[in-house]
This record gives C-alpha cells, structure tokens and sequence, in this order.
C-alpha cells in the first residue's frame, strides 16, 4: 500500500503536519496527544480516496489537500473516541497503545473533541482559498451529515446498542453503511463535489462509494476473525467476545468474502463512465477490499 501511494501519502502527512499546531503549543499535553493519533502510521485510505476522485475532475491536489486532511482528521477523532471504555474499549490502535492508555480518557476525549473541531476549521478557512463559497458551504454540509447522527454517529450508535442481541440483517447493513461507509462515501462525494460533477456522475461515484465501503467493512470483520494481530496492529477476536453484529457472525467468514468481492465487481461497473479517469479510484478500491490489514 505504501509502495504505491507514497508521495500521496507524504504528501497529505506533510498537510496534516502544517494545519496542527506545533507539540509544544500550551497546554502542549492536548497537541501531543492530537499528533500521537494524527501520526499513528494510519494508510491514509480515506484522504487518498477524496484526492482521487478529484483527480478525475482534474482538481489540482492542492486545492483538494485541505478537505482530504479535514476527512483524516474526523476520522482519527472518531479511532480515538472508539477504543475508549466505553465504547469498543481497545487497548491498542495500529500496533500501539490506544490514545487513553496513553494520555488518559479525558484528554483522549478532548483530543478527538479537538480534531473534529479543527476539521471543520480547515474546510471553512483552507478549503476556500480555492473554492467559491457556494462549495465550501456544500463541503460542510457534507462532511457534518456523514460524521453526524444520519452518518457516523448513528451507525455507531446503533452498534454499540446492538451488543449482545439477535443478529438481524438489516440492522447490520445499517451499522456498517452508517458507522464506516458514511465517511467513506462522503470522501469521494466531496471530491467530486470540489471538481463541480453532473448529478449524473455524483450519481455514479455515490455508489461506487457505498459500496466499496460496505466491501470495507464487510473485510473489517472478516480479519477480526482469521487477520493476524502484527499486521492488524490491534486484537483479534474483539467482535466475537463483545459479541457484536458481524457479517461472519451472520454468514459465515466464505460466504462473507462473497459479498465483499460483490461488491467490489459492482463498484468497478458504477464507474465504468468515467474510463481511464477512474483508474486510481479503482486502485484504491481493490486495496480497500483486498487488504490484509
């Protein structure tokens, strides 16, 4: 993943890296504990997403960077406030102490308060340097409705409440298309967004997007399953012994690969349109459903 995507990846860590302040701000305890997250070794997955779909609309990277970081940041929020106690309570997030084992659940709490907080920051100062207001107030509503209560928080919600009970399937698709495959799709959507597409090809890149997000999450469960721990950099086993809502839990570890593998051959028609444009996307998207980690 790196190998292929490292100037990307550089690039948008670089972004990051300008947009925070410097460790040693006051109260430097809370900047240090934004950057231990923020530069945690993350695949950058859902910034490179965002920067490739804006590519299609030949949107110069660096008008795309501020939005693709703003994406990381929410992202990185919502990794934090999931390993706390109450919530997944992991101990370990990519190969390393979760951040409230590190700097304690309140400042975690207020870390991941912070960089939800300065994302919104960066779309609104950032992002309209190169675009007119009308997309920078699109971009918002965007990024606030997948990260919101009918996105993220909801799917979340949901999952948390859904421990422990009958598994149905609605309620499983319901959870991983809101608590995951919002914020993916709103990262393609706002790429699209910034290169000014038809509805026609919002259309289109939508569910390309939600599907390869749900193929994500589907993965996700897969390899709390059968994924080796080292590569993971986190437990496995956690979604059995929380006995949360999962794909293998209701189908099975093959027939679950199935479905991933559907989706990722239905992602790839929905952007059939767009050609050769779309390559990177597609890229993206196989790595998304074919990673081991």
């Amino acid at each position: 993943m790196k190998s292929s995507w490292q100037r990307e990846i550089e690039t948008v860590n670089e972004a990051l890296d300008s947009y925070l302040p410097p460790a040693t701000t006051f109260p430097p305890e809370i900047h240090q504990a934004v950057r231990y997250s923020i530069f945690a070794g993350g695949k950058r997955l859902r910034p490179l997403l965002n920067l490739a779909t804006a590519a299609v609309f030949d949107v110069p990277e660096r008008h795309a960077l501020p939005t693709a970081c703003a994406l990381e940041m929410i992202h990185t929020y919502s990794l934090i406030h999931d390993d706390l106690p109450a919530l997944d309570n992991d101990d370990f997030r990519r190969g390393r102490p979760a951040n409230h084992k590190v700097f304690g659940e309140a400042l975690a709490i207020l870390a991941g308060d912070a960089l939800l907080t300065l994302a919104f920051e960066i779309l609104a100062t950032e992002t309209a340097a190169f675009f007119p207001a009308q997309t920078v107030v699109a971009l918002q509503q965007e990024v606030s409705k997948a990260a919101g209560m009918a996105g993220m928080i909801g799917g979340q919600v949901v999952d948390v409440l859904s421990e422990g009970k009958p598994l149905k399937a609605e309620t499983l698709e319901y959870i991983h298309r809101h608590k995951t495959g919002a914020l993916i799709t709103c990262c393609v959507r706002c790429g699209a967004i910034m290169g000014q597409a038809t509805k026609e090809e919002l259309c289109l890149l939508t569910s390309f997007a939600q599907k390869i997000g749900l193929a994500f999450q589907i993965v996700d469960d897969i390899l709390d399953v059968v994924g080796d721990e080292k590569c993971l950099g986190k437990k496995t086993g956690s979604d059995v012994s929380k006995k949360k809502m999962t794909y293998p839990a209701l189908y099975g570890v093959q027939q679950s690969q199935v479905m991933a593998d559907k989706l990722l051959a239905e992602a790839f028609t929905a952007v059939e349109y767009f050609g050769e444009r779309a390559s990177k996307l597609k890229q993206l998207a196989n790595l998304l459903v074919k990673r081991q980690q």
